[in-house]
């Protein structure tokens, strides 16, 4: 039996608009207009014990909502939701017993006292005894270098230290299951780096179940054996990363950084399909599944003074853009 499976999962929200104009804004003081937005439109998978799972799409797709359904957040108007046996919203006392939940824009610890005060408080609440407490606090110490941190009041911390210590609240209780919505956005990279090994490390080693929502394919990239895609309120792919980037996302491109100002050539190597050169800023795309990169930098290096060069994939956007005009979506 899947640990965590959804079936028919819709959800809705009733959003107010506001109107242009002095007497339009003047009517809505008494009648308020409405629309309504499906964030979630039967959304159904399952997740097995022991899964890392991306799940990616832009602003709005729906990805936050799916996590606060399955949270016990939000409760939905259609479909079945069943994690290690339970309806989240309807058993939330013993669902959050099992499971942890990081919001990258959204802290769980008290911004005004020091660190492990607030990890002493989610102790009491989670009713974790003392040592098993203690042994938790030390191995989450050790892998995330909070040890200077512990007596430092959370709002004077660094992004990337409230980050560490969020994800050391949300596994203080050694959940089974671990939602992570965005948990790396606005850190640098060298945080980046530091809390995908520790998620790496925490799922192959303790075996927890963690569903990842990001925008950053290099976490997808470096974390998730699986991916799933949502775009208005749909799952529109469910499978490998490497699957996707095939069939959705095939162009790259090369931006190159020129030593000095120069007139192109007519004729490039064979593969790029467009270019463009802006100052001392070439751009060349090309399709990855006919031309491999490092043929086509071999060949631009001789034809340019390359003095710099990076290869790109499609974003997110992009690629979940391609998805839409491939599967005709509206």
């Amino acid at each position: 039996m899947a640990q965590i499976e959804l079936k028919d999962i819709s959800k809705h929200f009733t959003v107010s608009e506001r109107p242009k104009g002095n007497h339009a804004a003047f009517r809505s003081l008494f009648h308020r207009e409405t629309h309504r937005v499906e964030a979630l439109k039967h959304i159904g998978f399952s997740i097995e014990e022991g899964e890392l799972v991306g799940y990616i799409g832009p602003n709005g797709a729906g990805k936050s909502t799916t996590v606060k359904v399955m949270s016990g957040i939000l409760t939905p108007e259609e479909g079945e939701c069943r994690i290690l046996g339970r309806t989240p919203w309807r058993e939330r006392a013993s669902h959050v017993a099992n499971i942890g939940v990081v919001f990258g824009q959204r802290s769980q610890l008290w911004w005004d006292v020091p660190t492990q005060d607030s990890f002493e408080l989610l102790r009491d609440i989670y009713g974790i005894p003392a040592n098993l407490y203690g042994e938790r606090l030390g191995e989450l110490t050790r892998a995330l270098d909070l040890e200077k941190l512990l007596s430092i009041p959370v709002r004077q911390l660094s992004l990337g230290q409230r980050m560490r210590c969020e994800v050391a609240a949300a596994l203080l209780h050694r959940p089974r299951i671990l939602f992570l919505d965005e948990p790396t956005i606005g850190l640098d990279a060298v945080s980046k780096l530091s809390l995908r090994q520790f998620l790496k490390e925490e799922n192959q080693n303790n075996g927890v179940t963690m569903i990842l929502t990001t925008h950053d394919m290099d976490d997808v990239e470096a974390l998730c054996s699986r991916v799933m895609t949502i775009g208005h309120g749909r799952l529109l792919y469910d499978g490998t990363l490497q699957e996707l980037k095939e069939t959705y996302a095939p162009l790259h491109r090369i931006r190159a950084t020129l030593q000095e100002n120069v007139q192109l050539p007519e004729n490039f190597p064979k593969g790029i399909l467009r270019w463009e050169l802006e100052g001392k800023t070439y751009t060349a795309i090309f399709d990855s599944r006919s031309t491999p990169a490092h043929l086509l930098i071999s060949a631009l290096a001789k034809l340019l003074p390359l003095q710099d060069i990076v290869v790109e994939e499609q974003s997110v956007d992009e690629m979940v853009a391609s998805m839409y005009r491939s599967l005709d979506l509206s």
